[in-house]
């Protein structure tokens, strides 16, 4: 119904603007001082023509579809352009028809001005008017200090501007300059740069004018910047929030949703909480991208676990490099929907396929890479949790050990290029069944690479790195979740440390070893040949528990105090230190960042494949137990929790 009144609108605008630009010819002469004034036949004439010349030019330039309370600069020039232009025809329609013209040689300019004026000033009025108009709700709006002084301030600025009544109070800005301090952004000071937060939070505070939020309007305070800023803050007691995104708070979508009387919508400005990987982020460290796109556009490329965080992940940015075909491979039906359907919407131009697969049925997978001939397989499928794989240690082995063989060895009959196994830190000197099983898979692929470098076939490049924010049973979405319920947030243990890294971080290094390994290239590490893995630099481990007061401070409550924080003990397989490298294996730089090399041991492909098919047979079979020592073979840094081999006993 909205839209049907739109009309209406454009032609009471019309209706308004005939009156002023009437109103305008008389009030031209008179600051002309045209005198003697026109006679009656004179104004039958000219009255029209000045109103019809006026239309005609604000026609060109859409004003009366002008919405005169939300009226900005934009309009205002129009209203210009087309004050001039009716004046500019009106004059000139009296010199072609001959007819009597003022005498003031300066008339046109006068009449332009008068135009001008009139038509903007009840824009203006009208503006000002919406502004201050609202409903007195007797809240207090939220006084806010914000960091960032660039678009993203002025735009929020202006959306409060519109707000009725207005949410928040700005009291000041911080910059990520020091040259823009002292300066204003729509009359509000900039104070400072976000280096000086602890300062002007101390002056804010002595001056008893301490902000009751922080708002981030820019991106580009991300990692340990915003974890000074979000400690400076705590400190005092203000919660950090971000501004919504730059669209939501472009004045043109909001002027669309008035146009649309959405009188009952939510409040514009709905400010979120930092996010948890926003702290934890590190600065991008420089990839070879032209490498990337020559490794994967035009290919054909295959991604195991494709439904699950990095496989997710893995496939986006692929997608985003035009691979020749994209296919995706999970067990998973929902999860392969989700990526599938994604990926539709936002690379609708990649030949994709979605394939519901088990990745230890051989003979499906077999048949699937012969009809596809895959030049490059990402294979991130695996079983992860390592509580869960602890109580079924069969179904961990037949999936990461016997899955990632049957990977291999189809990719490679397929006449597969290169294939990347993801890989993880549990599989240094390992207390679980998820690490043996991963570092058994890490032997297979390092023997046929070793293998294939000594001759030629397959590559098998592998890929080792920490915890991923955010992915699925990692302990941050069930921070999450205990939040929601108002906690207690469980910790196994106060010491408990992991490394982190953000999924697209992961990701993307994982895409620049995949160019370092799959190559031939002089800058290549020389241990590759020697079976070298590449291990992502995962910075420092967190604690845990730090983990959980700072989410906990980011949802604006106090840790212990309005939210308990209950340690639960380590459970079966878990360490309190994660190892990204056995101790036999020391760290060796690379010549790219965020990539470092290891080398442990290799076996020959054969015997390790043979093992394999040992341990899922005997999987297979029920008997775990005796696939358990098998792996403690094979695997001799392997200690399982006795809890383990009770369990796999029954």
């Amino acid at each position: 119904m909205a839209r049907r009144r739109t009309p209406h609108r454009i032609l009471l605008n019309l209706a308004l603007d005939t009156v002023l630009a009437a109103l305008a010819l008389p009030a031209a002469l008179v600051l002309a001082d045209s005198a003697p004034w026109p006679d009656q036949a004179w104004w039958l004439g000219a009255m029209p023509g000045a109103v019809g010349a006026l239309l005609v030019a604000g026609l060109a330039v859409r004003m009366p579809q002008q919405y005169w309370r939300y009226a900005g600069l934009p309009d205002l020039l129009s209203v210009g352009i087309a004050a001039a232009g009716g004046a500019a025809l009106f004059w000139g329609g009296l010199l072609a028809l001959d007819a009597a013209r003022p005498a003031n040689p300066a008339f046109p300019v006068i009449h332009a001005l008068a135009l001008a004026v009139l038509l903007g000033l009840p824009r203006v009025a009208a503006r000002i008017h919406h502004a201050r108009r609202g409903p007195d709700t007797g809240a207090e709006p939220q006084s806010v200090l914000l960091v960032g002084a660039g678009d993203g301030a002025d735009l929020f600025i202006r959306a409060l501007a519109g707000e009725r009544p207005a949410g928040y109070r700005v009291l000041g800005i911080l910059s990520m300059r020091s040259r823009q301090a002292g300066r204003r952004i729509r009359g509000h000071p900039i104070l400072g740069t976000v280096d000086e937060v602890p300062t002007v939070l101390e002056a804010m505070r002595d001056e008893g004018r301490l902000p009751a939020l922080i708002v981030l309007t820019t991106r580009h305070v991300q990692g340990l910047a915003l974890q000074r800023l979000v400690d400076a803050a705590d400190r005092h007691g203000v919660p950090v929030r971000r501004a919504p995104s730059v669209t939501s708070l472009d004045p043109a979508s909001q002027r669309r949703a008035d146009l649309l009387d959405e009188a009952d919508a939510a409040p514009r400005l709905q400010l979120r909480e930092v996010g948890i990987e926003e702290l934890l982020d590190r600065p991008q460290v420089p990839l070879d991208r032209e490498g990337m796109a020559r490794l994967v556009q035009g290919r054909r490329v295959l991604i195991t676990g494709a439904g699950g965080t990095i496989g997710g992940e893995l496939a986006r940015q692929v997608a985003a490099l035009g691979p020749g075909a994209l296919t995706l491979l999970d067990h998973g039906e929902y999860v392969l929907y989700e990526i599938d359907l994604e990926l539709r919407e936002n690379h609708p131009d990649v030949p994709r396929r979605a394939v519901l697969a088990d990745i230890r049925d051989e003979g499906r997978i077999r048949r699937l890479f012969e009809e596809i001939r895959p030049e490059l397989v990402f294979h991130a499928a695996a079983l992860k949790h390592v509580p869960m794989v602890e109580n079924d240690p069969a179904e961990g082995l037949l999936t990461n050990a016997y899955g990632t063989r049957v990977v291999a060895d189809a990719a490679r009959a397929a006449g597969t290029d290169a294939m990347v196994f993801i890989s993880t830190d549990k599989a240094v000197n390992p207390s679980s069944v998820m690490g043996a099983s991963k570092r058994l898979a890490e032997m297979y692929s390092q023997a046929l690479d070793v293998q294939a470098r000594a001759g030629s076939g397959m590559r098998c490049v592998t890929v080792r790195f920490g915890n991923v924010l955010g992915s699925t049973g990692s302990v941050v979405p069930l921070f999450r979740r205990q939040l929601e319920r108002g906690g207690p947030l469980t910790v196994t243990h106060p010491d408990m440390r992991r490394y982190f890294m953000t999924v697209r971080e992961a990701v993307g290094l994982v895409l620049q070893a995949s160019v370092v390994g799959a190559e031939d290239r002089a800058d290549q590490p020389p241990e590759l040949a020697e079976g070298g893995i590449f291990v992502l630099d995962m910075g420092d481990p967190v604690k845990i528990v730090d983990l959980a007061r700072r989410m906990i401070r980011l949802s604006g409550l106090r840790p212990e105090k309005d939210v308990e924080i209950r340690f639960t003990g380590l459970r079966p397989g878990e360490k309190l230190y994660e190892e990204l490298f056995h101790g036999q294996e020391p760290p060796r730089p690379t010549a790219f960042p965020g990539l470092l090399v290891a080398t442990p041991r290799t076996a020959d492909p054969a015997l390790v494949g043979r093992a394999i098919d040992e341990i899922a047979a005997t999987c297979r079979a029920g008997n775990a137990a005796a696939a358990l020592a098998q792996l403690g073979r094979l695997v001799p840094e392997f200690a399982p929790e006795d809890g383990v081999e009770s369990r796999a006993t029954h």
